[in-house]
This record gives structure tokens, C-alpha cells and sequence, in this order.
């Protein structure tokens, strides 16, 4: 009798310990990973980013999240899904204090102002620019100024003194002082050149170019335009939407599209040359891979945009386009000139039948309407 009641003790004990150890298996598969499900933000997190392209992984799990994870990945949007720096928020955001504007070389005269190289700095980078003075007699509150952004040369092949000699002296021989700045990367400037779409860079030096021409003593800060050609053309739209110091723009031939027609209807002839670096050169595949196409992900692609703020621009816009460019299509400046319009901003916006990208055959007319539209704006400003 004894030995039967040990026995159904160690029974009992024997059964105890196989629900203990089966017990403890089940944690260990569920802590060491195994066939868990992920675990995924919530579904409240996830509308709430609408920058992030919808991939397998932001898909609702079919096993419910427990109450302490959703509690913990529920932060704030602004710390779960930072701004793109190529946003024109997250430029609104930026700092651009510029610096003091240093004199490298001193270059021959044109007829009625003097000429330099010049520098400055842009995010730890000295970046060199040509800088053009108006001789006489400063006027009381200082030259008015014209930032001029060049478009696209190889960056390895660029030289600060050369390219757009017609273009810089049309302005000033009129009495203003003309900065333009050669972007990192290019020629003798420090920095990567890593392209003017799918890097905020160029911008950036064009903004800390402005800081720093405010801070010239010849320079009138309250007087500054902004001149683009092409690639230039799209910087001075993203400088005249994140800035309110630039009084008027003028726009030849601009890459002026919003970031879906750049991505669906840009098809420049030839291949990309091999000159421009392959950062530059795969910009909608990366953006593209991050974000989802503009389909897919409209609200990304609109902020980073500088076409969706026309309403916010710091001042009227001219624009300038061939009707036979064949590297960038008109389409663009008709788009923006209809969405200024819509927005109720100041625009001007002439065509020239037959005309190439650089409007060869209509340069002298082109460069007189806009010193006319700069002197309107900018000199008489006020």
C-alpha cells in the first residue's frame, strides 16, 4: 500500500515537471524569434507617414500587436518619418548663414565694372564664384544685386571664368553687381558634386550665397534677384520658394517640373554621360526605391516639389523657353506659368518660335526683357 501511494507521487511529480518544461519551451521559441510575427508599426503609425512607399513589411499582420508595442511605436510622426532634406519644409528648416565674402583673384576689367573670383562658405565647403562690381558711385543703400545659377557643365570640366560671358555682362553693364556661384564640386570648389535633382546641395550653396552677398558692403540686401538658366533654372525656384530675400526671378529654359513630370516626361536624348557622377545619375532609383513612384506616393513627391509652392513664392517669375529645345521640354514652363497664374502670383512668360535651349537666335531680345523685368523688381523695388 505504501508503495503504491510513492508511486503515484512521483506520477504526480513526473507530470508536474513535463507541464513546467513545456511550458518554458513555448517562451524560449517565442523570445529566440523562430516563427514569431515581426513586429510591425501600427496601422495608425502608418497612415500617419505618408512618405513611406507601402512595401510587404508595413502590411498588417494577421496576429494581434500586444498593448505595450503599440504603445511604444506610436511616436510622434516628426520622429518616425524625418523630412526628406530634399522637402521644401525641411529646407524652410535649414540654416544658411553664408560668410564673409573673400577675394581670391582679381581678373581684367569689363567696361564698366570690375571682376573677380571670389569665395565663400556653404556647409563647411569654400566654394569659389565669379563676382562682378559696378564702378561709380555706390548708391546709398549699396549696388543692387543679381545671383546668377549656370546650369549643367561637367562638373570636372568647369571653370569659374568661363561659360555665360554674354549672359553675366548683360547685367553688369547695368548696374548691378553680379555672384555666381560655381556649386561644390565643380572646378576648384570643395564639396561633391552630386547633382541639382535628387541632392539639395546646389541649392544650399545658392541660399549660402545669398547670406553671404547680404553681408557685402557694396551690396544693397533688400535689392537681390536671382537669375537661372536650365538646371539653374530649377535651384532658383527651390531658393525663391524656401527664401523671401530673392524680390523677382528669371527663368531661361528651366527644369522647372514637378518631380513627376521630371520622373515621367524628361527623356533627354542620348545616354547619361559617364562625367556625371553616378550619385547624380540614379536619383529616381534611389528616391524611387525609398518612396514608390509618384503614383504610388503622390504627397512625397509634391513636397519635395518646388512646383507645388508657387503661392509661396518670394516675388514675380519671368520665363524664357525655345520652342525647338530638345534638352528640356517646354512643356515644364508652360506647366509652372499655368500654376503661378492659378495661384494668382506675378508672372511673365515669352516663347521663341524655333529657338534652342541657350536661345541663340534670340539672346539680345531675351537679355533685354529680363535687365527690363530685373530693373522693374529689383532696382526699383520699393
Amino acid at each position: 500500500m505504501k508503495l503504491n501511494k510513492q508511486r503515484a507521487t512521483w506520477a504526480l511529480i513526473a507530470l508536474l515537471l513535463a507541464l513546467m518544461l513545456a511550458a518554458c519551451g513555448g517562451e524560449t521559441f517565442v523570445e529566440d524569434g523562430g516563427d514569431a510575427p515581426p513586429v510591425e508599426p501600427t496601422s495608425a503609425v502608418i497612415a500617419a507617414a505618408p512618405t513611406l512607399a507601402p512595401t510587404a513589411t508595413t502590411a498588417p499582420t494577421a496576429t494581434p500587436l500586444p498593448t505595450a508595442t503599440a504603445t511604444a511605436t506610436a511616436v510622434p510622426t516628426a520622429t518616425a518619418t524625418p523630412l526628406n532634406p530634399l522637402s521644401i519644409e525641411a529646407m524652410r528648416q535649414g540654416s544658411y548663414p553664408g560668410s564673409e565674402i573673400q577675394i581670391v583673384q582679381k581678373l581684367a576689367p569689363g567696361s564698366n565694372y570690375q571682376r573677380y573670383i571670389a569665395s565663400y562658405e556653404s556647409e563647411g565647403n569654400t566654394i569659389n564664384a565669379l563676382l562682378t562690381v559696378p564702378n561709380g558711385e555706390k548708391p546709398p543703400t549699396g549696388w543692387p544685386v543679381i545671383i546668377f545659377n549656370h546650369g549643367y557643365i561637367p562638373p570636372a570640366e568647369y571653370r569659374t571664368t568661363e561659360r555665360y560671358i554674354a549672359y553675366t555682362d548683360a547685367f553688369s553693364r547695368n548696374g548691378y553687381i553680379v555672384f555666381k556661384s560655381d556649386y561644390r564640386g565643380h572646378g576648384s570648389s570643395e564639396g561633391d558634386a552630386r547633382g541639382g535633382y535628387g541632392s539639395p546641395d546646389y541649392t544650399v550653396d545658392v541660399l549660402n550665397a545669398v547670406s553671404s552677398m547680404k553681408q557685402y558692403p557694396d551690396a544693397d540686401p533688400n535689392r537681390m534677384g536671382m537669375w537661372g538658366h536650365s538646371m539653374g533654372g530649377h535651384i532658383t525656384l527651390r531658393a525663391m520658394v524656401t527664401t523671401d530675400d530673392i524680390k523677382a526671378g528669371v527663368i531661361w529654359a528651366g527644369v522647372v517640373g514637378s518631380y513627376e513630370e521630371l520622373m515621367n516626361r524628361w527623356r533627354r536624348p542620348g545616354s547619361v554621360p559617364t562625367s556625371i557622377p553616378s550619385s547624380a545619375r540614379r536619383w529616381r532609383e534611389d528616391l524611387t526605391q525609398q518612396y514608390g513612384t509618384p503614383e504610388e506616393n503622390p504627397a512625397f513627391w509634391n513636397s519635395i516639389s518646388p512646383s507645388s509652392y508657387v503661392a509661396d513664392l518670394s516675388g514675380p517669375v519671368q520665363f524664357h523657353h525655345g520652342t525647338a529645345d530638345t534638352t528640356v521640354p517646354i512643356e515644364f514652363s508652360d506647366s509652372l506659368n499655368q500654376r503661378i497664374e492659378a495661384a494668382g502670383g506675378g508672372v511673365e512668360y515669352y516663347t521663341y518660335p524655333g529657338d534652342n535651349h541657350n536661345l541663340s537666335k534670340n539672346l539680345a531680345t531675351a537679355l533685354k526683357r529680363s535687365v527690363e523685368f530685373f530693373d522693374k523688381h529689383v532696382k526699383n523695388a520699393g
